[in-house]
């Protein structure tokens, strides 16, 4: 049924070189436009609200290319199945938006570099336009296709589009970064966020390549088996369905977000995540949107407003240290978990944990609803994500890299900032000694255990004393439930008490002050 794969289908090799020849979306445009057009390359920044690259490329009047090159080799960290079933319904949503109004966005395909090169050689393009990134290999490449373009005369402008602040806006004093959420968050709020920019409305600018653009569809980004099925009854891709969540959230969720956010079986998160990782609908937005109905009094300025902003700061967060930290992709930004004596995976477990069949309910729930709809309630994140690394005692990677390849809103940054704050070596991490107990971590946060009936249905029948730990259950009480442990639902997959004493012993061999 599942997958156990880190990749679940095949991205077609890269084409290089390719040529165009040039039509124009105006006719007027044709006839009396002779300036040199501008390239504005779209990354993750797939929106026409608060886009400066895009916004400065339409103020200047000239022809626009406006190019989404598909670039495989483009990262370190490829883009994961999840992530591309979302790129290719986000890619259509903005394709339509574009032509909407009055432009074109062309699809490419090939390394980046050759594209571009091509692109300038048949418009006679003289500018480049970005929104900068921030992930280490994202930095290395951007740099260095800047100096390569400068050295041809290429002007290449960069834009911040993507954070209210850049990473090295907030720093401590000395121009240290912050290892500390809160002390970053208050720095923050005493910084001055980027400026808004205006919507784009009108893109009649925009150059179109027919001969030699990249359909949607050849760009293979959907999966070739069925496991994405019930994506779209989840989720919206693109920046309308971001502004229906952002509505949504400021109609209803935010009125009880402060307690409803730590419920799985609610609807108490914005889920804005996915919308934020693919630039659907920027952080600016968001928070400009937040205080302007704060202003108008059509939302309360008590704890949850201020819950909820918060969680866009830890987002910012995330940036600030992978920007800062660039080895905590791959590396502990604790030093000392460099020689943490991680056990051996044995795939047969590896694979229980990422199918949801550990046996241990919360766990399991969250593990299926991650692969049904390519997300996961952060609560179960940090829970599913203890179990791996302490319980099972697996280096955290293993948990970044399923997720990575299994989350519609997966975003390197975040990504690494969860799993080494769950590990205990990041920064603002949980003590590693704080193991999270999946069954009271149930009782207190799904106490009727609705949730895991919705996604572990074989044990639904299972009271709510029991439903998150059924191996407590009498033989009465999983025979009228219909439950044989080991055969309808199986055994614990570790036990968790001494699993959890393990965990500190291992712990105690790198032990010492920071």
């Amino acid at each position: 049924m599942f997958l156990q794969t880190s990749t679940r289908f095949g991205i077609r090799d890269t084409i290089e070189g390719n040529q165009y020849n040039l039509t124009t979306r105006s006719r007027s445009l044709s006839v009396t436009n002779t300036k040199s057009p501008i390239i504005v390359w779209l990354r993750r920044d797939l929106r026409l609200t608060d886009n400066p690259s895009l916004h400065f490329a339409t103020t200047e009047k000239r022809p626009i290319v406006l190019a989404y090159i598909h670039d495989d080799s483009d990262t370190a960290w490829q883009i994961g199945a999840a992530s591309c079933w979302w790129l290719h319904h986000s890619l259509g949503a903005l394709t339509a938006s574009v032509e909407k109004a009055s432009g074109h966005l062309c699809l490419l395909r090939g390394k980046t570099k050759n594209v571009l090169e091509a692109l300038i050689k048949e418009t006679g393009a003289d500018t480049i336009a970005w929104n900068r990134r921030y992930e280490p290999a994202a930095i290395e490449s951007d740099s260095n296709l800047k100096r390569h373009l400068l050295k041809k005369g290429i002007d290449v402008k960069s834009f911040a589009g993507n954070l209210c602040h850049e990473p090295w806006q907030v720093q401590r004093a000395g121009k240290h970064p912050y290892k500390v959420f809160t002390a970053y968050w208050r720095a923050s709020l005493k910084t001055e966020s980027l400026a808004l920019t205006r919507s784009v409305k009108k893109l009649d600018q925009c150059i179109s390549l027919p001969d030699h653009e990249t359909s949607l569809e050849e760009l293979a980004l959907l999966p070739t088996i069925a496991w994405a099925e019930a994506f779209p009854r989840n989720w919206q891709p693109g920046e309308a369905g971001a502004k229906k969540n952002l509505k949504t959230l400021l109609a209803t969720t935010l009125s009880d977000y402060q307690t409803a956010r730590d419920l799985p079986s609610v609807q108490g998160t914005s889920r804005l995540s996915p919308h934020l990782a693919f630039g659907e609908i920027s952080p600016r937005y968001i928070n400009a949107t937040v205080r302007d109905a704060l202003l108008k009094k059509k939302i309360a300025d008590d704890d949850n407003t201020e819950t909820f902003l918060r969680e866009i700061g830890w987002r910012e967060f995330a940036h600030h240290l992978i920007y800062h930290f660039p080895h905590t992709t791959d590396k502990p930004l604790d030093q000392r978990f460099e020689k943490f004596p991680w056990k051996k995976i044995k795939p047969e477990t590896l694979s229980r944990w990422q199918q949801g069949d550990t046996g241990i309910p919360l766990v399991d729930a969250g593990m299926r609803q991650l692969w049904q709809t390519g997300w996961m309630h952060n609560r179960v994140r940090m829970v599913v994500g203890s179990l791996l690394v302490k319980n099972l005692g697996y280096h955290w990677r293993e948990g970044a890299e399923w997720f990575w390849d299994t989350l519609v809103d997966a975003d390197l940054a975040s990504n690494s900032m969860g799993w080494q704050w769950v590990a205990g070596s990041g920064a603002d991490a949980a003590p590693y000694f704080r193991v999270f107990n999946p069954v009271r971590q149930g009782e207190r946060f799904d106490p009727e255990g609705t949730y895991v009936r919705t996604w572990v249905p074989e044990i639904a029948k299972l009271g709510k004393k029991r439903i998150h730990a059924p191996w407590t259950a009498t033989e009465a009480e999983l025979s009228e439930a219909g439950i044989v442990l080991g055969e309808t639902y199986p055994e614990p997959i570790v036990e968790l008490s001494g699993s959890r004493i393990a965990a500190l012993e291992r712990f105690e061999k790198i032990k010492q002050p920071k």
